[in-house]
């Protein structure tokens, strides 16, 4: 936790400023490294052009005097351009010292710099001067004039026509121009350093402003929410980017949803499997506790036939007829549950065909005429012939169980009345019964197996609380409808059928 806590106290270190201080810092260190290099090798990267110079000055005269041209006016225009273009200050004389040319007015103070270079040479003294080039044509070397305070770079030598030559360029203007291009480049410097701060600044926001955005969508996906988008125009990296972001929200958002629709349909997978295994459980229990009571009956009675407990032939087929009884009833159960399991299981087909619903249901009565008889229940029903398609054989079966229903049931006027409610290209066909309503909270639970709204009034007729069931299951595997309603004096149960359309 207290990671976490530093963690999230920390500053968030901004992209634009770490981007604006890098390029800040590499403008200032180029800045800095040219004006180091500038103060450490300007200076002599002059003198070395100035070297250059003096020596190609030395080797144009040279190759004039060997043409003889030194005296001549044509070669003027060229001494003149030689002595400009280098800011060399040259003098030529004669071997005894007669003026052949100079560049410069004050003749006399070269004169005497050239004698004493000369007799020093004659007589191998040490020059006053720190040589930095010498060979058999001239010698070149650095020496200060003490008249005038100043350096200069001298070259003095014998040119091809036997003339001595004497060439100075003053040090202190390279100096000074060293020193002037330093101080220009240290303000150049730092204006770019500040310019590129605040070019940079603009700039990185522009480049991070929509790094920042697709920061904050990356966030808000980590919090699975996916409604916001990129929206970028241009082609670039960042934008790929954004769409590639755009394309992962959109990828994850429907992953999500079916992980989602997958978690629910896995969660009722397994509500329904321990809704399947408590049914399981209460199926067992429900047919062990409705097998019970007939087979202690069957065994009772057995035990006093074998046990010869019965006095007479009146009692010993009271006997028989109980065990009869019984077995008749668990047979029926038997043969209910096995017609509900191939119902639910679909292992039964079903074979669609039309019929006369009147005639069905009339052959259903002709044949309970009996039991109506016995019960003392009046059947109202006085309905035309209607053709309708389904399977005869389950509508039959269920139909027999609302009867059955129905008679067992009825109470006060004893009334059971059949009719028919068309509607369009159907028929409800309601099976009514006077007696007490079902409750509202019971009318849903009443087709789950062995379920009985009156345990004590089913036990009294044997019923098993399966025939309803056996009545949902039919009416699902033909797709149609069933149901129960209360009405004033009684309930009715009904179903739908499809009629067909040349005969309903």
């Amino acid at each position: 936790m207290k990671r976490r806590n530093n963690s999230n106290g920390r500053k968030k270190k901004s992209i634009t400023r770490q981007f604006t201080f890098i390029i800040a810092g590499l403008v200032a260190g180029t800045v800095l490294l040219c004006w180091l290099l500038n103060v450490t090798l300007l200076e002599g990267y002059y003198k070395r052009n100035k070297q250059e110079l003096m020596v190609s000055a030395f080797e144009r005269i040279y190759d004039a005097s060997g043409r003889g041209m030194l005296t001549q006016r044509d070669f003027d225009v060229e001494f003149e351009n030689i002595c400009a273009n280098g800011n060399i200050t040259i003098l030529i004389i004669t071997p005894e010292g007669g003026l052949v040319r100079c560049s410069s007015s004050g003749v006399e103070n070269l004169q005497i710099q050239f004698s004493s270079l000369i007799m020093a040479g004659i007589q191998n003294e040490k020059l006053d001067m720190d040589l930095v080039e010498a060979n058999v044509r001239y010698v070149m070397g650095e020496s200060e004039d003490t008249r005038l305070g100043s350096d200069y770079l001298i070259l003095w030598g014998t040119l091809a026509d036997g003339n001595l030559m004497l060439a100075r360029t003053p040090l202190e203007s390279i100096k000074e121009s060293a020193e002037i291009s330093n101080q220009l480049l240290f303000r150049v410097g730092i204006a770019a350093v500040i310019i590129s701060c605040i070019v940079t600044f603009f700039v990185s926001r522009r480049i991070t402003k929509p790094l920042l955005k697709l920061t904050d969508i990356s966030k808000q996906m980590a919090e699975l929410d996916f409604d916001v988008k990129y929206e970028g125009s241009g082609h670039n990296e960042i934008d790929e980017l954004g769409k590639h972001m755009n394309q992962l929200s959109g990828t994850l958002e429907h992953t999500i949803s079916e992980l989602k629709s997958a978690n629910i349909a896995l969660q009722k997978d397994i509500e329904k499997r321990e809704q399947i295994d408590e049914m399981r459980k209460e199926f067992l229990s429900n047919v062990s506790h409705e097998l019970k009571t007939p087979l202690a009956l069957i065994q009772g009675y057995a035990e006093g036939l074998q046990e010869c407990v019965q006095e007479d032939e009146e009692s010993f087929d009271f006997y028989c007829e109980v065990i009869v009884d019984e077995a008749e009833k668990m047979n029926h159960m038997v043969k209910k549950l096995l017609t509900l399991n191939q119902l639910e299981f679909g292992n039964d087909d079903v074979v669609m065909e039309r019929f006369d619903v009147t005639e069905l249901i009339s052959g259903i009565l002709d044949n309970s005429a009996i039991l109506l008889e016995q019960n003392g229940i009046a059947v109202e029903f006085d309905e035309p012939p209607v053709y309708v398609w389904g399977d005869e054989f389950r509508i039959e079966e269920v139909v027999t169980n609302y009867l059955s229903n129905a008679i067992h049931y009825a109470s006060g006027d004893r009334r059971i009345r059949i009719s028919y409610e068309r509607g369009e290209g159907r028929v409800r066909i309601s099976v009514f019964n006077t007696g007490d309503p079902i409750p509202e909270e019971e009318q849903e639970r009443i087709w789950v197996k062995f379920y009985k709204v009156d345990k004590a009034r089913t036990r009294e007729y044997g019923g098993s609380g399966i025939g309803l069931s056996i009545v949902k299951a039919v009416m699902d595997s033909l797709h149609q409808k069933c149901g129960v309603e209360n009405c004033q004096d009684g309930v009715a149960f009904w179903l739908e059928l499809d009629i067909d359309s040349q005969k309903g």
